[in-house]
């Protein structure tokens, strides 16, 4: 089975590195990472930003799933490359995991960020927008959809000391994957 190994792990200075742990961990319970830094892209041509996101479709198009880092990234919620590449694989009806080594719910960890208060029995920030208040972890849209094309949202009980570099949860949605091509 191939996974395409999505999430913000691409922007870490060890990147490289992490992407090796990630397939080294796959292929240690028989599948294969597919890793997106480890496409073929000229970053110094005017396409580069186009040739990132042509090879990371056709990387997805071959995996048979996907294990999406939903670790916030940059504020309270998951990069937003990450949760396209989720949908995309969604979309495909490919067997989709992630995990979090955040497991605040998303409105707590809104709350590190802005001001959050309750008006009219709901939850609003600065602007008196409503914050998506359900008790999850993430947007409702990625949580279900994990639900319904592939396994739960994987967290740990506790937010690691490192989230970037701790894999346990990583590990988890590998041997999931596993488990599914074995039982299939």
């Amino acid at each position: 089975m191939k996974i395409y190994l999505a999430g913000p792990d691409v922007f870490l200075p060890d990147a490289v590195e992490i992407g090796r742990q990630k397939a080294a961990i796959c292929a240690a319970h028989g599948l294969t990472g597919l890793y997106p830094l480890d496409n073929a892209i000229d970053l110094a041509s005017p396409t580069a930003s186009r040739q990132i996101f042509c090879a990371n479709e056709a990387m997805m198009d071959e995996a048979d799933a996907i294990i999406a880092n939903l670790t916030p990234f940059r504020g309270a919620g998951a990069d937003p490359g990450t949760v396209y590449e989720l949908g995309y694989m969604a979309g495909r009806r490919k067997f989709c995991l992630a995990y979090s080594n955040d497991p605040a719910t998303y409105a707590d960890r809104l709350g590190r960020f802005a001001d959050v208060t309750s008006a009219d029995g709901r939850l609003v920030d600065a602007q008196g927008l409503t914050v998506e208040d359900f008790g999850l972890v993430d947007n409702l849209m990625m949580i279900h959809a994990l639900e319904l094309h592939g396994c739960p949202l994987v967290m740990p009980a506790q937010m690691p000391i490192d989230v970037w570099h701790d894999l346990a949860a990583f590990e988890t949605c590998a041997r999931m994957a596993a488990a599914r091509m074995i039982a299939t």
